[in-house]
């Protein structure tokens, strides 16, 4: 008689993701190298540029110029990036009751750092060198960049937010903690480089490129520790279901049942 493939649950009646297959640990891998790859590319990018002051200018400013391709790039394969990494992390949001809130926000994350990629903004606080602060009549591919843009600054935090209600309830203290600062800072920053940029603020003016930076910088922190949680331990309990796989020696033992164990409640305590 063949044994009864079943469906795993979570204790609340919906479907658990039992063994995560190689290619969804890859997908999870995805969000490790996302931020990582983002801003060693646009560091020294930013490095080589005459006239280009990182505690000024926008990191979309390094799409200017012959070798604008590169940062435009950079937009695109890191979008890649988080979007597979969206895709990757639905089962273990689900266990923790975020649904698919937390997969939604994140792909509108990595869209938006795509769309950036492919349209340039205007100038803007004299990059490049001869141009005025802000342009005066903003062109269609700068509103379409600006568009693109809002959800990298705003999704990510919402994410933030979303996640610290998951962990609260579950106790999960130090992640909630750190999600509602990261959420917190995220949104701070991203007014204060909006008003630099906008040369609204004389003083604020000449820090806009750091402050948008420390913006991105906590939001990609966050998202990156969070895939590292994420993806060991995918890896750990595909080990011990291969363990359980090699060492069982009952021959009732059915590969399918072992295989539908519940994928295990994500260990996201802070070491």
């Amino acid at each position: 008689m063949t044994a009864m493939h079943h469906t795993p649950s979570d204790g609340t009646g919906a479907p658990v993701p039992a063994e995560p297959s190689g290619w969804r640990t890859m997908l999870l891998a995805c969000g490790m190298l996302a931020g990582p790859l983002f801003f060693a590319v646009f560091s020294v990018t930013g490095l080589t540029r005459p006239g280009y002051d990182p505690l000024r200018h926008p990191i979309s400013s390094l799409e200017f110029g012959q070798q604008g391709w590169v940062q435009a790039l950079n937009f695109v394969a890191t979008g890649i990036l988080v979007t597979l990494f969206a895709w990757g992390v639905r089962s273990p949001i689900r266990v923790l009751g975020g649904g698919r809130t937390i997969p939604v926000l994140l792909i509108a994350f990595g869209l938006g750092l795509v769309g950036a990629g492919l349209f340039d903004p205007d100038p803007i606080s004299g990059y490049p060198p001869g141009t005025p602060p802000t342009a005066l009549r903003p062109s269609l591919h700068r509103v379409l960049h600006d568009l693109f843009s809002t959800p990298v600054f705003t999704a990510l935090p919402v994410a933030c937010i979303v996640l610290t209600r998951r962990f609260a309830k579950v106790r999960m203290i130090g992640w909630a903690l750190y999600s509602s600062v990261s959420a917190a800072l995220m949104a701070i920053l991203f007014v204060l480089s909006s008003i630099a940029f906008a040369q609204r603020l004389s003083s604020l003016t000449p820090y806009g490129g750091f402050v948008q930076r420390s913006a991105l910088a906590v939001g990609f922190a966050w998202l990156t520790l969070l895939a590292c949680r994420v993806w060991n331990q995918a890896r750990t309990h595909k080990d011990r279901v291969e363990c359980s796989n090699c060492s069982s020696t009952s021959p009732s033992t059915n590969v399918a049942e072992v295989a539908d164990r519940p994928y295990p409640r994500p260990d996201f305590k802070l070491r």
